[in-house]
């Protein structure tokens, strides 16, 4: 029982850290593609088009796009995440109500697990499973692993990834609006935004645990790569 109620006090810091840690996670996915796309695309279209005010069109719009793209994608993401959580949770009432017996033996050897006697095992699993949706929450966080999304969950990460991916489009895009020519912008451009890259890339990488100078390197590298592939191309093309 005691067990129980540790649980349960640790819940909401547990809680707090998981809802954190999806905001990031939704900003990095949202800013990773907003530094990328718009800046190879424009690099292409500098590659192409002299004409620096096509350049801010077809990029403004390209990120208008992509932000209502990736902003639906985290949405159907999170829209996903509880429609399953529902669908697991339907299945453990019907689970509990069918097999009652099956389902308190183990909750029973999660208190073994914890190496409580047979007899405070017994007092806990008893108390525990009088409250069938106690019990049935309890079982998707022991059986399954699952927390319960948070309601808002879907919005919040389709707003999170889509401001995002508008934030670090407009870095790339922002130098064409201060040019007169797109080979300008360009060189502006990449400047500050393999900068921005090379930033993104050292806290992701901090974020993330892994080395914080080599993940911003290897960002900064797949950004030039990209614009670089795109220019070559629209000049290819051009041709």
């Amino acid at each position: 029982m005691d067990t129980h109620l540790h649980h349960t006090h640790l819940h909401p810091h547990t809680e707090h850290h998981m809802k954190g840690s999806e905001t990031l996670t939704d900003i990095v996915i949202g800013m990773s593609d907003g530094l990328t796309v718009p800046f190879a695309l424009a690099a292409g279209l500098s590659g192409a088009i002299k004409d620096v005010n096509l350049i801010v069109i077809a990029g403004l719009a390209e990120i208008a796009a992509g932000s209502i793209a990736m902003g639906l994608g985290g949405y159907l993401a999170g829209k996903t995440e509880q429609d399953h959580y529902a669908s697991e949770l339907r299945r453990e009432y019907d689970e509990i109500e069918r097999l009652p017996h099956v389902e308190r033996e183990e909750v029973r050897e999660f208190f073994e697990g914890l190496g409580l006697s047979r007899e405070v095992q017994e007092k806990a699993t008893d108390e525990l499973i009088r409250d069938k949706d106690r019990w049935a929450d309890f079982m998707m966080k022991y059986e399954l692993g699952l927390e319960k999304p948070d309601p808002k969950r879907a919005l919040k990460s389709a707003l999170n990834i889509g401001l995002s991916y508008v934030v670090g489009g407009m870095i790339p895009l922002s130098p064409y609006f201060m040019v007169d020519d797109g080979i300008t912008g360009l060189k502006y451009s990449a400047v500050v935004t393999l900068i921005c890259l090379f930033i993104f890339g050292y806290f992701k990488s901090k974020i993330t645990g892994t080395s914080p100078l080599a993940g911003a390197v290897r960002v900064m590298i797949i950004g030039a790569i990209a614009a670089s592939c795109a220019f070559g191309i629209a000049k290819w093309i051009e041709g």
